[in-house]
């Protein structure tokens, strides 16, 4: 998500340009919703990960080679700029663009790349991003100006009805110092519920079903999703009046649809990773703890930015 305002921004300085994106299968939605994206490759890094030695690996690997060398482009770039990317990088026939050493998310993805740009680790991810694809294409990047770029009419409706008036609740999060409490969310839930918006709660796996199931267990106006795919859980965002969010990849997903959005936050550097883009606002915890934000500091910060109006 984060290459995406990249892609907008190269587009507007060399009109005519087209780009096919390598992507892993769980992410393959995403490079589809920007129209200026003529094909994309998918890969299995967490398959290949597992079960690197197995013929089945191998042989999805070689494929993936022969998409790409199949094809003559006039530029290669590692936008991700790290361990599992460089590993397709350094196979493919063509040189690869990408970030030198001291640029590079991860050692020694680098040393994968034949053309090498600095780009400063202290700028927000995709300030980086828009920096690297521009140093690598010849023009000046803007500075501070996102756009994702992507069109809702690649969203796609879910197999449910949604309500008229509803916002999004992401609690799930991979790592436990980014999840907000399950009691926090249950507490929230019974304070909105007076206003009358149902809150949905999507989900990733069963994992974060049960919980989300969990949270929503005493409330009339909280609904938990089960799993779909992230063009629906798009198209659900899309229409939301607003979300709160763990820090998750949802939350940035929240920031591609323009959804209005306060965002939780613990251990992250916000200035480097945290959402960004129309109407995402953030709130942190003290010392870096998540569970420091308070439920009363949540819904003030919702009445304050009139997410219920």
């Amino acid at each position: 998500m984060h290459a995406l305002p990249a892609i907008s921004e190269a587009k507007d300085n060399i009109p005519d340009i087209e780009f096919d994106w390598v992507v892993d299968k769980n992410f393959q939605s995403v490079p589809k919703w920007h129209p200026d994206v003529n094909r994309t490759i998918e890969t299995n890094h967490r398959e290949w990960k597992l079960n690197i030695f197995s013929s089945n690996s191998r042989t999805a690997i070689k494929d993936v080679l022969r998409k790409i060398n199949e094809q003559k482009y006039d530029l290669v770039i590692d936008m991700q700029n790290n361990l599992k990317s460089a590993f397709l990088s350094y196979l493919i026939q063509d040189d690869v663009t990408g970030l030198d050493a001291k640029s590079s998310r991860e050692f020694p993805a680098h040393m994968a790349y034949e053309t090498r740009f600095n780009v400063p680790k202290d700028l927000h991810a995709i300030e980086r991003q828009k920096q690297l694809l521009s140093k690598a294409l010849g023009y000046t990047h803007k500075a501070n100006e996102i756009n994702y770029g992507v069109s809702n009419n690649y969203f796609t409706s879910p197999d449910i009805k949604l309500p008229d008036r509803y916002a999004v609740c992401v609690q799930n999060a991979s790592w436990p110092t980014k999840q907000w409490t399950i009691q926090n969310w249950k507490l929230l839930v019974n304070k909105l519920e007076e206003t009358g918006i149902q809150l949905l709660f999507p989900s990733g796996n069963q994992e974060e079903f049960n919980r989300a199931s969990e949270i929503c267990l005493n409330s009339r106006n909280a609904i938990p999703l089960n799993f779909m795919p992230l063009d629906q859980v798009a198209f659900i965002l899309d229409k939301a009046q607003f979300a709160i969010c763990s820090d998750t990849g949802l939350a940035h997903l929240s920031a591609v649809t323009s959804t209005p959005s306060l965002t939780l936050y613990g251990p992250t550097n916000t200035s480097l990773i945290g959402t960004k883009g129309i109407d995402q606002y953030h709130l942190t915890g003290d010392e870096g703890d998540i569970n420091k934000i308070s439920v009363e500091e949540v819904l003030s910060k919702v009445s304050e930015l009139n997410f219920l109006n």
